[in-house]
């Protein structure tokens, strides 16, 4: 399978592991994950959902080891919006919400075994979203950004890395936002 991840960026989390790559994902998350909280809010019967997306995303931070728990991923996968359906996804909302929980699905999963083919699927569907987001905003860049993202977060520094991928996750949330039934439509 071909991504969209810069060989460069997949060639340095296959040759660096561990750290590297929870620093990566973690990061590609945070940019992430913000698409599935903000657009499933005020969703009756979410809220555990929520709380344990945001627990997620903060806990992989923690870069010097795995976390703890395994389970996670398992979790994760019993979320409607990575179950199967006949009829697929056509809902704005629902098509980045999927796009977030399956970053978050990736990102536990690459934490978890330390393996950078989860992590390049992380990053693959970051992009892939990112540029699904710019086909449907004139001058939008959000696809650029986040391969400029990936490549500062598979550096290994994660000086500022946080600061730009929360700043980039409330971004990215506001511009699909602005484009569901709660702000304007657009079609897929």
């Amino acid at each position: 399978m071909q991504t969209l991840v810069e060989r460069a960026v997949a060639e340095t989390l296959r040759n660096s592991g561990g750290e590297v790559i929870r620093l990566y994902v973690a990061a590609c998350a945070e940019r992430m994950v913000p698409l599935f909280t903000g657009l499933r809010a005020g969703a009756p019967g979410r809220e555990a959902d929520l709380d344990f997306c945001v627990r997620s995303v903060g806990d992989l931070w923690h870069t010097g080891q795995p976390l703890a728990d395994a389970e996670r991923v398992g979790v994760l996968e019993r979320f409607p919006e990575l179950q199967p359906s006949d009829e697929g996804i056509t809902d704005v909302a629902d098509t980045y919400a999927f796009f977030g929980a399956l970053v978050l699905r990736h990102a536990l999963s690459a934490n978890d075994t330390g393996d950078a083919r989860d992590a390049v699927a992380c990053g693959h569907v970051a992009l892939t979203a990112m540029g699904m987001l710019d086909q449907n905003l004139t001058g939008a860049g959000f696809g650029a950004e986040e391969q400029r993202l990936q490549s500062c977060s598979a550096s290994g520094d994660a000086a500022g890395l946080w600061e730009a991928s929360v700043t980039a996750g409330r971004e990215r949330f506001r511009a699909v936002l602005g484009r569901t039934g709660r702000g304007g439509g657009w079609a897929l």
